[in-house]
């Protein structure tokens, strides 16, 4: 199958050479690869003048087209029509060699798949064991890793998720792909992570990334995703192996952030559920009550305490505007 790879950056001109190097370590390579760059200045431009990659296209966009949505729906319009698989990666991400190769080939042994996302590994710990009660680990498959403290403070005023990881529970606030084992099998699943993320370029006839998700887009790959399980079938190789750095440039600030989380979650938890149940409807609420709950005590527990507060004040916001104001469903 030929594929292209897009990769849409800001700001991140060190990142995104350590992103290509490793792709130039591929046992598979793209067949072009187009980098879709929004930064408002031109080191990214002139780091690429001075490093060679074989098959790759720069393209710099103006303001109006700047943002993660627009930024991946402006490179998919420029792909090649012999084309027939488009992949995404963030620019701070860093490929192990057989990446692609197990990525694409998920293709051919799923030929209903309509997405395939990769496989992030350095950001948790996994080991195999077998099914326990400490409630204090997180069982999958044969495997087991640490179970984060939101998710046992939840199961204790009986909020815990209602579906498998990679899985939008009825009330939102699920378990991300990260709650997955390494056990280097498929797994089906309706959300994939947009920046570790495949799709088959037909696809792409029907839907777009929604502009409704601006600038740093947080769950824009959710809202795709839900949109795209509609149609059809997603998969997860956790075959398919990477890194990713979480590169501080180009965020935005807690506040922003805070605010994302809740009004982002609530628009992408109305993609899946447009009239939730009035159960649900409470166990959303609660969950972001308690969750914030949480975020404000970390004023007090942890170091970033200014981070915390804004962060808190954002979250608070951005529920509160809810009831006044909340977002409009966008294709």
């Amino acid at each position: 199958m030929n594929f292209s790879l897009i990769i849409c950056t800001y700001m991140r001109d060190e990142a995104l050479l350590q992103l290509l190097q490793s792709v130039k370590e591929q046992t598979c390579y793209p067949n072009e690869i187009i980098i879709i760059d929004g930064s408002t200045n031109d080191k990214t431009k002139q780091v690429l003048k001075q490093n060679y990659f074989e098959n790759l296209k720069y393209h710099k966009v103006k303001a109006t087209e700047r943002g993660l949505t627009k930024q991946r729906n402006y490179g998919i319009n420029l792909v090649a029509q012999s084309s027939d698989i488009i992949c995404f990666l963030d620019d701070d991400i860093v490929l192990t060699p057989y990446y692609f190769k197990n990525l694409i080939e998920t293709y051919r042994n799923y030929p209903d798949a309509l997405a395939v996302g990769g496989y992030i590994i350095n950001e948790v710990d996994w080991k195999q064991g077998k099914e326990t009660k400490n409630i204090n680990k997180f069982y999958f498959d044969g495997w087991l890793r640490s179970e984060p403290s939101r998710f046992k403070l939840r199961r204790k005023f009986g909020l815990a998720p209602d579906t498998p990881p990679a899985f939008l529970p009825t009330f939102a606030h699920g378990r991300s792909v990260g709650f997955l084992p390494p056990s280097g099998k498929t797994y089906k699943v309706e959300q994939i992570m947009g920046g570790v993320a495949s799709y088959k370029k037909d696809i792409f006839k029907a839907l777009t990334f929604s502009t409704y998700f601006e600038g740093y887009g947080l769950y824009e790959d959710t809202d795709f995703s839900l949109r795209l399980a509609k149609r059809g079938n997603l998969y997860v190789n956790t075959s398919a192996q990477l890194s990713h750095f979480h590169d501080n440039s180009g965020r935005p600030n807690k506040y922003k952030y805070g605010k994302m989380v809740v009004r982002n979650g609530w628009y992408v938890w109305r993609v899946k559920y447009a009239n939730p149940s009035f159960k649900s409807r409470v166990k959303w609420n609660l969950t972001v009550l308690l969750l914030t709950t949480v975020r404000f005590t970390n004023i007090v527990t942890t170091k970033q305490k200014k981070e915390a507060f804004t962060e808190t004040l954002g979250r608070v916001v951005g529920w509160l505007s809810l009831l006044f104001n909340s977002p409009k469903l966008r294709s």
